[in-house]
């Protein structure tokens, strides 16, 4: 697979919307602390595809200051930009703050559908600008929900290795409780898993091998 050239600038629709950088300024209040690393990141791999939103001042006398879309313009000086694509708008001091707060919040809550956005991470061809690193996509796949019904091994299926996928995303089930297990506890209890079955060709009394090496422990 050929390797992608990163964009690292405006998109083409945009650059009529484009003013220099140093002209801008920072809203003088945002509660918003951004993660500009991901930002810049997500500009290096996709170039700046919205504009940012300005207010002219001239109700605030404040000129040109950026009320939604500070965190990109941050990126981009981070990045050595010299100009960002800009959307205008002329507010007062109430409307300003309205627009800086709601830009916020409806961020705040969006939800997810977690399992469509696993799919979608996991068959990605890499996760560059996606604000996601490989133990964060483990981490969304270990928080997923399991079915309500989880296939069980039985004396009938003795020898066949029980090999259901959504086992290994971080729970651990008996009767109706459920809890979530880490990435290391998967692996450590499957490394177990392996050395019992290898040694017994069956699941059956794996749990009770469990608890037994527990009071074993405690004692």
């Amino acid at each position: 697979m050929p390797q992608r050239e990163p964009i690292d600038r405006i998109v083409d629709s945009l650059l009529p919307l484009a003013v220099p950088i140093g002209d801008l300024t920072r809203y003088h209040r945002n509660p918003r602390r951004g993660d500009i690393n991901s930002v810049a990141d997500s500009l290096k791999w996709h170039g700046q595809f919205k504009p940012i939103v300005v207010n002219k001042g001239s109700l605030t006398g404040r000129p040109n200051e950026i009320l939604a879309g500070n965190h990109t313009w941050d990126a981009a000086v981070q990045r050595g930009w010299d100009q960002i694509a800009v959307t205008w708008v002329d507010v007062d001091d109430d409307d300003a703050a309205k627009i800086v707060i709601v830009d916020n919040r409806t961020s705040d809550l969006a939800g997810y559908d977690t399992e469509l956005l696993a799919d979608i991470l996991s068959s990605l061809p890499d996760l560059d600008g996606t604000g996601y690193d490989q133990d964060a996509v483990d981490d969304l796949l270990d928080s997923i929900e399991l079915p309500s019904q989880l296939a069980a091994e039985t004396t009938d299926r003795e020898g066949d290795k029980t090999a259901d996928e959504h086992l290994q995303w971080g729970f651990v089930q008996w009767g109706t409780t459920r809890v979530q297990i880490t990435k290391d506890e998967v692996e450590r209890l499957n490394n177990v898993h392996d050395a019992f079955y290898t040694a017994r060709g069956t699941d059956t009394g794996f749990a009770h091998y469990l608890l037994d090496q527990r009071e074993l422990a405690d004692a």
